[in-house]
Parts: C-alpha cells; sequence; structure tokens
C-alpha cells in the first residue's frame, strides 16, 4: 500500500551554442593605371590623420566588439533562463489513498503541464507528522504534503501561503465551508485546498431500535429516552445490549470528538474555552453521566469499561448508536458486512446543531524548490472537476468516495444514504483541536489536549466532581496553548 508513483527527471535543456561573428574580408583600394596618388575617402564616423592611426582604431575596434560577444555569453551562461521548458519533479505526500486513486488525478495535470512530473508517496500514518516535519527540515522533505486541519499551529513555519493566482479569498470563500476559512485562512492568506470532509455523525443499529419502536433520535432528550430505552441488562445488571456509547474515555471511539462535539453546542470554542469553566463542566458532566447516571438526562449507566470498544461493539450489534466518521464506515463493513444500520446527523440542542469536523488539506512546503510548479498544481487541485475526479477515482476502489469538501459538489452527493449526513452538517460544523486519529504523535498539538481531556474525564470517572477536574484541564490547555503559540 505504500507504493508511489515514480517518475523519471528529464535533462535541462541545453543551453543555445554560440554564434560566431561573420567578418566580411577588406576591400583593398584599386589600382589606377595613372601614378597620381589617389586620395582615399574619408569615413564621417572617424578622423583619420594617417594610416598607422587607422590601423590601431580598428584593432581596438575588433578587440571591443569580441569583448562585447564574450561578455555577453558568459552573462547568458550564467543567468538562469525561464523555467518553461524546464523539466521538473514534484513530490507530493499523501495519506490513505494509493496509487490507482491518484495516478488519473496527476495524469490529467501532466498533460496540461507536460514539463512537470508529480512523484505521489502514500505515507505510513503513525509518527507521521514528526516524520513530514524532519524531513522538510533537512531539506528532503516533500513539495506538496497532505496534513489535519487542526495543525496550522504546528506547522506554520513550514507552509506556503498561496499566491492570489491559486484561488482568491472570494473564491475560496464561495467553493468550501465555514469551518475551512477558519482552519485554513490566517493573515488574510490561504494555506492548504482540502479535497475531503468529513463530520462526526450518529450511527444507529437498525434492527435495535425497529424492535423498540423507536427512531433515530434527533435531541438529546430524545437519546436519553431511546438509549435507556434499548439498553438491555441480565439479572446481575451486566450489559448486554448497551443503548449508547459515551461517558468514558479509553474504549469510546471517537471520545475526544463527541466530546468536542458537546463543547460547540455549549457555545465553547478552542478560543474561548479557557473563559468558559461552566459551560466546560455542564459537557464533562452531561457526557459522564451515560457511565455513572445522573439525576436528570440520562438516569442510569448504559456504559462502562467490561464493554468492547465501541465500534467494536457497534459491529458486533451489541451497541444500538453510535458517534463516528464516514472512514469508520470501511471498519463497520469488515466487521460484520450484514451489520443494518443507517446514519444521521447528530443530536442537537435548541438551536444548537453544531458537529465536530475533520478533515485532511494539501499544502506546499516553503522550502521547496520549485514552489512555483507546486503552487499551479494546488490551482488544479482547488478546482470543481479536479475534487469530483477525485471523489469518483476514490468510489470506483470502495463504495464511495471521500466526501468532497466543496459546496457546490454537496447536491451530488446528497442521494447516497452513506455519506449525506456527513456532508449535511458541514455548513454548520467547526473544528476541535481535542480530536481523534491525526497521528501527530507524541508531544503534538492533539497527542498533549487529548492526554489532558482524557485525564479530566478518568478523575471523574475515579469520583471527582467535575468543577475540580476543569481547574487542571484549563492549565494544560494553557500550557499547550503557550508551546504552539495559540491566542
Amino acid at each position: 500500500m505504500n507504493e508511489g508513483i515514480v517518475f523519471d527527471n528529464n535533462s535541462n535543456e541545453t543551453p543555445p551554442g554560440e554564434a560566431t561573428p561573420v567578418t566580411a574580408d577588406p576591400q583593398t583600394e584599386p589600382q589606377s593605371p595613372i601614378a597620381t596618388p589617389v586620395t582615399p575617402p574619408v569615413d564621417p564616423g572617424f578622423a583619420i590623420s594617417n594610416g598607422g592611426n587607422s590601423k590601431k582604431l580598428l584593432i581596438k575596434i575588433i578587440i571591443g566588439i569580441v569583448a562585447i560577444i564574450l561578455i555577453t555569453f558568459i552573462v547568458f551562461l550564467l543567468i538562469p533562463r525561464g523555467k518553461s521548458n524546464e523539466q521538473v519533479t514534484l513530490v507530493w505526500w499523501g495519506l490513505w489513498e494509493d496509487t490507482r486513486v491518484m495516478t488519473p488525478i496527476i495524469a490529467d495535470f501532466e498533460r496540461a503541464n507536460p514539463n512537470i512530473k508529480v512523484q505521489y508517496l502514500k505515507q505510513n500514518p503513525e509518527q507521521y507528522r514528526n516524520r513530514l516535519t524532519t524531513r522538510i527540515t533537512n531539506g528532503s522533505g516533500p513539495d506538496i504534503f497532505r496534513y489535519h486541519n487542526t495543525w496550522y499551529p504546528m506547522l506554520s513555519d513550514y507552509l506556503l501561503p498561496f499566491s492570489s493566482d491559486v484561488i482568491s479569498t472570494a473564491d475560496f470563500k464561495k467553493d468550501f465551508y465555514p469551518v475551512m476559512q477558519t482552519d485554513l485562512v490566517h493573515n488574510g492568506a490561504i494555506y492548504g485546498i482540502p479535497l475531503e470532509a468529513d463530520t462526526l455523525s450518529l450511527f444507529v443499529n437498525k434492527d435495535i431500535l425497529d424492535a423498540a419502536g423507536e427512531k433515530a433520535p434527533t435531541r438529546w432528550d430524545d437519546f436519553c429516552k431511546v438509549a435507556s430505552k434499548v439498553t438491555v441488562k441480565d439479572a446481575s445488571g451486566k450489559i448486554q445490549t448497551a443503548g449508547a456509547a459515551l461517558g468514558l474515555y479509553g474504549n469510546v471511539t471517537h471520545a475526544q470528538d463527541i466530546i468536542s462535539m458537546l463543547f460547540a453546542q455549549q457555545g465553547i470554542t478552542m478560543q474561548n474555552i479557557l473563559t468558559s469553566p461552566d459551560r466546560t463542566e455542564a459537557a464533562l458532566e452531561f457526557y459522564t453521566a451515560f457511565a455513572e447516571g445522573g439525576k436528570e438526562c440520562p438516569a442510569e449507566s448504559m456504559w462502562n469499561n467490561t464493554l468492547d470498544e465501541s465500534r467494536l461493539a457497534f459491529g458486533r450489534g451489541t451497541l444500538a448508536m453510535y458517534f463516528g466518521y464516514s472512514w469508520d464506515i470501511f471498519d463497520l463493513q469488515r466487521i460484520n458486512k450484514d451489520l443494518n444500520y443507517e446514519i444521521h446527523p447528530v443530536p442537537s440542542l435548541v438551536n444548537k446543531n453544531e458537529t465536530i469536523a475533520s478533515y485532511w488539506v494539501e499544502g506546499v512546503s516553503r522550502q521547496s524548490q520549485h514552489q512555483k510548479e507546486a503552487l499551479l498544481f494546488m490551482q488544479y487541485l482547488a478546482k470543481k472537476e479536479t475534487a469530483q475526479k477525485f471523489y469518483n477515482e476514490a468510489a470506483k476502489v470502495r463504495s464511495f468516495g471521500e466526501p468532497s469538501a466543496r459546496v457546490d459538489l454537496a447536491a451530488s452527493l446528497k442521494e447516497n444514504k452513506l455519506i449525506a449526513s456527513f456532508v449535511s452538517q458541514l455548513p454548520q460544523a467547526q473544528s476541535s483541536y481535542f480530536v481523534s486519529n491525526t497521528h501527530d504523535g507524541e508531544g503534538g498539538l492533539n497527542f498533549l489536549l487529548n492526554n489532558y481531556l482524557g485525564t479530566a474525564i478518568n478523575q471523574i470517572e475515579a469520583g471527582a466532581a467535575a468543577n475540580s477536574a476543569v481547574p487542571s484541564l484549563n492549565e494544560g490547555i494553557g500550557q499547550v496553548y503557550t508551546k504552539y503559540g495559540i491566542q
């Protein structure tokens, strides 16, 4: 799966050879049969006093002409010429998609730009960010690379801002969703083109809900009622079928994203979280109540640490409702190809239907030796036709392509029941540094913040009050923000 498209570099065009100056043969004065000396005509450009001086002057002129020719030729060799015919190879680091998907996309660009070759290399996601920054720093990194939408604070020194001919800020605002304006536009400059986008959505086991006479809930109070109704316990209180997977950190897939979604619906953003302790406390109390039971919704525990990891439990049919992303579908298909489920937008509060967007972006390295050509490729990736082709090519090798990041392609995807909900939520989606599966590595922004969030959830699980866990969580957030210069 780590194979790459490798194209040979063509040699640079050889500079044209030096032109050899051609000098006409000197004409001799014809001899007169009469012995009377003839005075030669005087060239109006020179004042020649005698023959000796004339020869010396002619020699100087010839030497000057030769010198000019030599200097011109040397300058021609030393000054770089335009790159219109120079063969350039761009190295593109990608994730997830293999060569079967990317080859046709690259081929279209190369046909339109025969002097540019693109070498696509699919990377191992483990420790990807650390490997990327190390290679860029030592000069062996890619020209173009994929990065997570939350990584700008970590990559700001490595990313090249786009020139306006790649895509204007007006077109970027028109073509892509609001969350992408927040994530990818900084100080008026655009730093990436998203080829795909994903949002946290609600997966429901249709068989379990149908048996209980219930439908997918759209509000949180209904979610609690449905989850409680379909939870099945044996005589000893052991959970046989869980209504919903929330409450803990260790065995809840995408726990960070779920909590971030609750934060967003409480009006908490990554910019105001440190000044919103009360709302943070309320969100954490609601989340952990699904494992502990609460005073109101939910009133009883329906998830604990004896259960399977939640994605596996949902795939096995022992979990009624699960929160996940579009790519979770492929894991569920591997776990149980006969699973009967539907995907819906997440439940909402009154006038609060935000969810979390997690997606990947193509950027250009500041250290690229071929920035002009790399930006030309980004211009190509920003086109609607390229995004459509990217989706179509991916859909040839699996159930569906990556949901498109373009607003003008949403309508073409709404009939696909597997991905319609992920796309429909993009206009209201927010991003969060508390997000799963970014592979940013130890010491990374996501890694550190997720650890602080997990510690807070584990403290509450161990019996601490939410209001006692929030101060230490905020202290950790402040330290990470300082490290990465986040205001």
